[in-house]
């Protein structure tokens, strides 16, 4: 069982170069994967293919050998950096977790969630309390593959540990695979197994 991604080749426009450029990854169910590199080598956007959210010039993006589903839930799930991006301004943070899925008191109180925080509105939480409501809603769905781009490059590094904790112990629980995507190699070697690096393939 795995997300593969086969000699992907992917840019915006014809006139435009190339962001990526006959790429292969594999990430298999429960494993822990980091995908580095410096900035401007489309870490981001193989991240956004690998979850559907773009599709390839040339090439498959493969889930458990048959291309990524269009409609539904997905069980590939993308944590952005920039967590406002992912969730509906107009929604109280617990109608976006109703729609997730099932509500689950224990990653909520893993992630250190308030219930008080369900009653807001996304602008009423911190950036950094609104990326851990994110990391719950991911867990929550569900889903068997967490795509994490950078996600804790906004915190201090106390936090950033606290938070990879209790990413990785909850994603073991539910056998869980991570690709979690850094330009910290430090960060990539600590959590996890293997590090494909961008910019020496």
């Amino acid at each position: 069982m795995a997300l593969e991604a086969k000699n992907l080749w992917f840019r915006y426009d014809r006139s435009q170069p190339w962001i990526l450029e006959n790429r292969n990854l594999t990430l298999e169910r429960g494993e822990r994967v980091a995908l580095f590199a410096p900035s401007g080598y489309g870490k981001s956007t193989l991240s956004l293919l690998l979850a559907g959210y773009l599709q390839p010039s040339r090439g498959q993006v493969l889930l458990e050998g048959a291309p990524l589903p269009r409609r539904g839930v997905c069980p590939v799930q993308l944590i952005y950096q920039h967590p406002e991006k992912a969730i509906n301004p107009r929604w109280r943070l617990k109608k976006v977790l109703e729609e997730s899925g099932k509500l689950d008191e224990q990653v909520l109180d893993a992630f250190g969630i308030e219930s008080a925080w369900l009653d807001r509105f996304p602008r009423e939480l911190s950036g950094g309390e609104l990326q851990r409501f994110c990391l719950a809603r991911a867990l929550m769905s569900g889903a068997d593959y967490l795509i994490c781009d950078e996600i804790s490059t906004m915190l201090d590094v106390i936090t950033q540990a606290q938070i990879w904790n209790v990413v990785l112990e909850q994603a073991e629980k539910r056998n869980m695979a991570i690709l979690a995507v850094t330009h910290n190699q430090n960060l990539a070697r600590r959590i996890c197994s293997r590090v494909v690096d961008l910019s020496r393939e």
